[in-house]
């Protein structure tokens, strides 16, 4: 094996189960590595907490001096995969601002920080890569801020969170409740000790901050991003969407909205969503499965797109994480650079209650002529269009908002055209107080159809 130059140092900060493959794939595969770059690519320090729980790891490379680590005179790249805020923050900063190229799995810090990373590398020429930050081992950052840099996104669809993709599966194809399928994914290991990151939307609307970031060159935040989790979705919820010919799924939207002013002239907007919808079981969406992720891309050029594969885990991440090193690593070697930061468009970022969606309303009603007529009046006052409607009489007791309704009744389910989702929420709240409705059995977004 030859190669051109010195060897390119890696510091890896954190050694857990990304970076451990990170570490092992680094030694496994240096020959191949060293001929894809130009130079060998050697781990020249690893820092972590507790040096004595990394017995695997050679001691001469442990270090719990991060901070010293990351300006070291034999470090060109920086990976980092410990997560977090800080330290993760200070210790890349430091990094770029000295020229170092960083790769990072942070998407927690790039969605919330993530301008003064840019400004970091920019000011430095250094390079700043995170292709494992979104989707694990599927390549979608780099097709979006490279590949597809001279088509305009429209929309960007996906699941990008496992552990709720496995729990709404699971409920699908068993008819479980929320409360036993997390269960079983935690027993499986698809869900952490405390999964309220996954289940309330967190992990996804930071995912989804940084999708919209680079398809629409405008910086979004995870603070701008409207988040609701899956922990009220009940069997029920799961099995309307099964009798309507839908399944339920997690979605991150990240959507280029354009409305007219008084002129007639085009104006643009940013809308970036997490919520539960259903999707037609027609959509590429809704075949995937399990703890996978997938990712639905319309462009208009390109058409559209869909990106699939392991979204978590060590071994998938691992292999985003060295994609980016060796891109990092090569341009050290040619003394090239990166992509940068695309915010030109500097787009508004759009208010949820502004946004356009669709409801599937389930209600209790009573069963006696011209409730549909009320029901109906009150979504036309709303200014909301109603889709499909379908009415099935009851004679049973039925529970709904924690009350028992006994006695004659009927189901009344109605799902609607687009509208502004305030005037939904609106609409809703209005039939809650409506005399003929006994109760609003669920509410669930709709996504996937054209309105």
């Amino acid at each position: 094996m030859s190669s051109q130059g010195r060897a390119i140092g890696v510091a890896l900060l954190g050694c857990g189960t990304v970076g451990r493959e990170v570490l092992r794939l680094l030694v496994d595969q240096a020959d191949e590595l060293a001929a894809r770059v130009g130079a060998p690519v050697r781990v020249v320090g690893v820092a972590v907490r507790r040096p004595h729980r990394h017995p695997g790891v050679p001691a001469e490379l442990l270090t719990t001096e991060a901070s010293e680590l990351v300006v070291r005179d034999d470090v060109d790249v920086v990976v980092e995969v410990i997560g977090g805020i800080e330290p993760a923050r200070s210790l890349l900063l430091a990094a770029l601002r000295t020229g170092r190229g960083v790769v990072t799995a942070n998407k927690v810090l790039l969605a919330e920080q993530g301008a003064d990373l840019y400004a970091a590398a920019d000011a430095s020429g250094a390079d700043l890569y995170f292709e494992a930050a979104v989707a694990g081992a599927i390549p979608l950052l780099r097709p979006l801020r490279e590949s597809l840099a001279g088509d305009r996104i429209n929309r960007i669809t996906g699941i990008v969170n496992g552990t709720t993709n496995f729990i709404l599966s699971a409920m699908d194809s068993s008819g479980a409740g929320y409360a036993e399928t997390l269960d079983e994914a935690s027993r499986l290991g698809y869900a952490e000790a405390d999964p309220t990151a996954d289940v309330d939307g967190y992990d996804a609307a930071s995912k989804a901050a940084i999708l919209a970031s680079l398809a629409f060159h405008t910086r979004v935040t995870s603070a701008d991003v409207h988040r609701e989790g899956i922990a009220e979705l009940s069997a029920a919820d799961v099995a309307a969407a099964r009798e309507l010919g839908r399944t339920v799924k997690l979605l991150a939207i990240c959507e280029r909205v354009r409305d007219l002013d008084d002129a007639g002239n085009v104006i643009e907007s940013v809308s970036a969503r997490v919520y539960p919808a259903m999707i037609p079981r027609s959509h590429p969406l809704a075949s995937v499965s399990g703890a996978f992720n997938a990712v639905f891309v319309e462009a208009e050029a390109a058409g559209s797109l869909m990106f699939y594969g392991q979204g978590a885990g060590g071994a998938p991440t691992a292999s985003a994480v060295l994609g980016d090193l060796v891109a990092v690593a090569r341009n050290r070697v040619a003394g090239g650079r990166g992509p940068r930061e695309s915010a030109y468009a500097e787009l508004p970022l759009r208010p949820m209650g502004d946004t356009p969606t669709s409801y599937h309303v389930s209600l209790d009603v009573a069963d006696r002529p011209g409730v549909l007529a009320q029901v109906a009046l009150v979504f036309a006052e709303h200014g909301v269009s109603i889709s499909v409607v379908r009415q099935t009489a009851l004679d049973r007791e039925a529970e709904a908002e924690g009350a028992t309704l006994v006695g004659e009744g009927a189901s009344l389910v109605i799902v609607t055209h687009g509208a502004p989702d305030a005037a939904l929420r609106a609409c809703v709240d209005k039939l809650a107080g409506q005399d003929v409705v006994r109760a609003v059995v669920s509410v669930m977004r709709v996504e996937g159809e054209v309105s």
